[in-house]
Parts: structure tokens; sequence; C-alpha cells
């Protein structure tokens, strides 16, 4: 059974975002956010769904979605 991953989709501007994640939905991605204002799109999906975002005209990169965190003050490590 393939691995699901949390990615973050970059979207050029040349399309409606909204429109954008439709698209992704349709290709496999399970949308998380839009954030409309710094043109990406979050969402988990497998890697071979991932590679194949890739080429959906529009998408301008895709990254894994890693969390952080800052600790407590004074932490030595932060993530």
């Amino acid at each position: 059974m393939p691995t699901i991953a949390l990615w973050i989709i970059t979207i050029s501007n040349d399309q409606p975002i909204t429109d954008m994640a439709v698209r992704l939905s349709e290709e496999g991605l399970s949308i998380k956010d839009i954030l409309e204002e710094i043109g990406c799109i979050t969402g988990s999906a497998d890697d071979a769904t991932a590679e194949r975002l890739k080429h959906v005209q529009g998408v301008v990169d895709i990254a894994p979605d890693m969390p952080m965190g800052i600790g407590p003050p004074g932490a030595d490590e932060t993530w």
C-alpha cells in the first residue's frame, strides 16, 4: 500500500487557485488548505500522485510539507 504524505503545491497566478484546487483534487490530491494569499495548496497524496501532479498545467512546484515547531523558550533545538 502506498504511503500518503503531506505536500505543498505552489500554483502559477495565470489561473484561479480555486479552479486549480478542483483540478488537483480530481487528480487525486486530498485538499487540506487553499492558501490563496501566497498561491499555495496543501494536501495529502501518495508519491506517485505527487509525481503526476507536477505535470498539471499551472503547478509550479511540489514540496513535502514538514511540520516544524519552535520549542519552548531557551530550548537548544527548535525542530
